[in-house]
């Protein structure tokens, strides 16, 4: 790492300001006078709208606008929202419905926009808002994962959005038919509310030619291109920005109607708008993460040996298609469908449906930690099923050290990994010789202890190409601009730290600006663990062109041949010259001689291939069965990241994972009624996992250097949840298995977990 990066455990510089409330976000940069939006939405999940009279609304004291999706049409806002749209297993197209920005004849689920109330304060926009007459034909709720039932969309019968599917059938079917034992079990994976510490929000501002937004988002040029389609307008007459951002794990990745809608409200009313989601809102309108089904079937021979995987699962698209909904439980959940195994015998069958509930989106993984739960749920009740020891069976099925590089079943090519030393180390790392007298001990309380394996493996996904630029000042700082967006991950102090080991600009020096569509032309945004490697590459290109650029100009400076010029990572120097600058000494020399050309460089670099994030997580629960209360008591990781820039920012973001994938399986569960409204709307109703839940985590990386980018480096800001989900959800199970319980699902929360030890039904929770 002495090329690429120091690797060292520094403190995030962005601290300071988030720590002394002197962080800026999306509600604290609003423009000074700024009008208030507030949006009335559906009471209900189906209704066809019969009256919606905003007269008295619009009348009452300091509205200033109340905008419905007829009035968008009549201003020529038409264009539907559009999601990524997969191809049918038939070779058609997957479902586009059309999706307002705000309820034209119906409303789909509870919370779905019906209008936008703009007043001097929030409470005249509240208060207007319970002036508006809204008259509906109440329809039935679609809830369930089936064909048919209430029509979501009038011209889709079977509320079917796709139908989808990936590798080869015949060959799959024929491994199970020579199987000496073949494993099946349905696995569900419940739908979860992201809750970010800060909701989402944005303004909106219009000069009479730009619109400027401003939003809590993961990325700038995805709704640049979104506002340009759906308003109407040239890109270039739109700016957005994206200030600091208390977390968004996916979901804040998408565009939303709102920003449409407040957008379109400022460019009517030529007055600043701004709009901020309160908590309960955020809870019925985020986009959902999860919410599928899967029945995995696994074919062994007799030596233990996988010949064949098939899933066939049903997902929650929600209302509409949102912005990846069609293609995370299909294509990305496909990424790592087989695993860390070798089998290349698998198929993959996915149904969506529409249903009465809010959208499903990206949250922490996007299909990956859906296909490891599955897959890891399936390693352990196999295991039980053939008699052998699970950690055996990882063993006996990993993809051997000397088959890499290894095209997987579903096409996806892993460069590296070593997958048996990482699984002793674990084995080593979380005590499991002295499990049993753990288990005993508790034995002896009255409880039951649990251990669970997970051995998961990440796609890093995204754009993979990324632009960096990097200008010189007047006053010896230097400012890069990258094309993604942190959200909390600590990109500033990782990219000054990365550009200062490249060039030996002082790391207190370099200034990093993000989230701004003027000042950086193109970039993807954060998503899909892409941002540490793909900003990495693209700042090492960059480099290069500063150095490919500042030779000429030194080797004329210094009365020498280009060619004898070298950097070193400190200074420019050649042979029989004294002149040996720094690059912030030889911008300043290039600025006092005129050379502007040689204060500003960008460049733009594409990955060759993806990286590929891989460990096993062990996890140790103890269960009260008086209670039903689970308790992780134990939790150890070893990952292999490839690589590292600054593993203190690695470990803290597989901490985060861990709680979040450990929560949706002990705690997390959004709930519905059969009419569709939700009854885990508030943090009284929905648990969120809290610190004295976790245990101190034992974390360990080996690192297998990936060779699909320069610095060796893979991804690791989703990791913690890909590989914690199962490995906590087993470790339940393993507890429960000696009181012959076969089958589960998350979460095991006390009253589940009672109920099933009492053998009580658990509908009712």
């Amino acid at each position: 790492m002495e090329k690429f990066g120091k690797s060292q455990p520094i403190t995030r510089v962005e601290d300071q300001r988030f720590l002394t409330g002197t962080g800026r976000y999306i509600d604290e940069t609003a423009p000074e006078g700024a009008l208030y939006g507030y949006f009335f939405r559906s009471p209900v999940a189906h209704g066809r709208i019969v009256t919606l009279d905003v007269t008295e609304a619009e009348a009452a004291e300091g509205v200033h606008m109340v905008l419905t999706g007829q009035a968008l049409l009549d201003a020529g806002i038409t264009e539907s929202m559009a999601g990524v749209i997969v191809d049918n297993r038939d070779g058609t197209k997957a479902a586009d419905v059309r999706r307002p920005v705000l309820a034209e004849e119906k409303m789909r689920y509870v919370g779905d926009p019906v209008a936008l109330i703009v007043a001097e304060a929030l409470y005249q926009a509240k208060d207007a808002a319970e002036l508006i007459e809204l008259d509906y034909e109440e329809l039935g709720a679609k809830m369930d994962l089936s064909a048919g039932g209430p029509l979501v969309h009038d011209d889709l019968p079977d509320n079917r959005a796709f139908d989808w599917a990936m590798g080869d059938e015949d060959k799959t079917e024929a491994a199970f038919a020579r199987a000496a034992k073949v494993v099946k079990v349905e696995v569900g994976d419940n739908r979860i509310i992201v809750n970010s510490m800060e909701p989402r929000g944005c303004h909106a501002r219009f000069d009479g030619q730009r619109l400027h937004l401003g939003f809590s988002g993961q990325g700038v040029w995805v709704l640049k291109a979104q506002l340009a389609r759906i308003l109407n307008m040239e890109p270039d007459d739109i700016h957005v920005t994206i200030p600091d951002v208390g977390g968004g794990f996916g979901m804040k990745v998408a565009p939303y109607p709102e920003y449409f809608a407040v957008a379109q409200a400022a460019r009517m009313l030529g007055k600043p708008v701004r709009w901020m989601s309160e908590r309960g809102e955020a809870m019925l309108t985020d986009h959902g993460g999860r919410d599928l089904t899967s029945l995995g079937m696994l074919a062994f021979d007799e030596n233990n040996k996988i010949i064949g995987y098939r899933v066939d699962t049903k997902a929650n698209i929600g209302a509409y298609n949102s912005n990846f909904g069609q293609a995370i439980q299909s294509v990305l959940f496909s990424k790592v469908l087989m695993g860390v195994y070798d089998v290349q015998d698998a198929f993959l069958h996915v149904e969506g449906f529409y249903t009465t509930t809010t959208q499903t989106d990206a949250y922490r993984g996007a299909g990956r930690p859906e296909a490891i739960y599955l897959l890891e749920r399936m390693m352990d009740y196999a295991a039980r099923e053939l008699g052998v020891d699970v950690w055996e069976l990882h063993r006996i099925n990993f993809i051997p050290r000397d088959a890499f590089p290894y095209t997987s079943a579903t096409g996806e090519l892993y460069d590296v990994g070593d997958f048996h030393t990482l699984l002793d180390r674990v084995e080593e790392n979380a005590d499991r010789a002295g499990f049993a007298a753990r288990k005993a001990a508790s034995e002896a309380r009255g409880k039951l202890r649990g251990m669970g394996l997970s051995y998961y493996i990440e796609s890093i996904l995204g754009d993979p190409s990324e632009g960096a630029k990097v200008e010189f000042h007047e006053d010896g700082t230097v400012t890069i601009y990258v094309g993604t967006q942190s959200n909390g991950q600590g990109h500033e102090t990782v990219y000054a730290k990365f550009l200062s080991d490249q060039t030996g600009i002082p790391f207190e020096d370099i200034h990093v600006v993000q989230g701004d569509s003027d000042l950086i032309a193109m970039g993807g945004g954060t998503g899909g663990s892409r941002s540490v490697t793909t900003q990495s590459t693209a700042t090492l290109a960059t480099v290069d062109k500063m150095t490919a650029a500042f030779i000429p100009y030194l080797a004329e400076k210094m009365g020498v041949e280009e060619s004898a010029v070298t950097f070193d990572d400190e200074r420019f120097r050649a042979p029989g010259s004294n002149l040996t600058p720094t690059y912030v000494e030889a911008a300043q020399m290039a600025r006092q001689d005129g050379r502007t050309e040689l204060l500003t460089h960008e460049a733009r670099a594409t990955l060759p291939g993806r990286s590929y994030p891989n460990g096993a997580h062990v996890a140790e629960v103890e269960i009260d069965p008086e209670t039903g209360q689970v308790t992780l008591e134990r939790y150890t990781v070893v990952d292999d990241f490839g690589n590292l820039i600054n593993p203190r920012l690695a470990e803290g973001q597989v901490h985060g994972g861990v709680a979040q994938g450990a929560g949706q399986a002990l705690m997390e569960r959004v709930a519905h009624d059969e009419d569709g409204q939700m009854l885990t709307a508030s943090f009284m109703d929905y648990a969120m996992p809290r610190a004295e839940d976790m245990p101190m985590y034992g974390f360990e990386t080996i690192a297998v250097p990936s060779t699909a980018n320069a610095m060796g480096m893979k991804g690791c800001g989703e990791a913690g949840t890909v590989g914690a989900m199962a490995a906590t959800a087993n470790a339940v199970m393993d507890a429960l298995w000696d009181r012959g319980l076969r089958k589960a699902d998350m979460p095991f929360t006390p009253h589940r977990v009672w109920s099933m030890l009492n053998e009580k039904p658990v509908a009712a929770e």
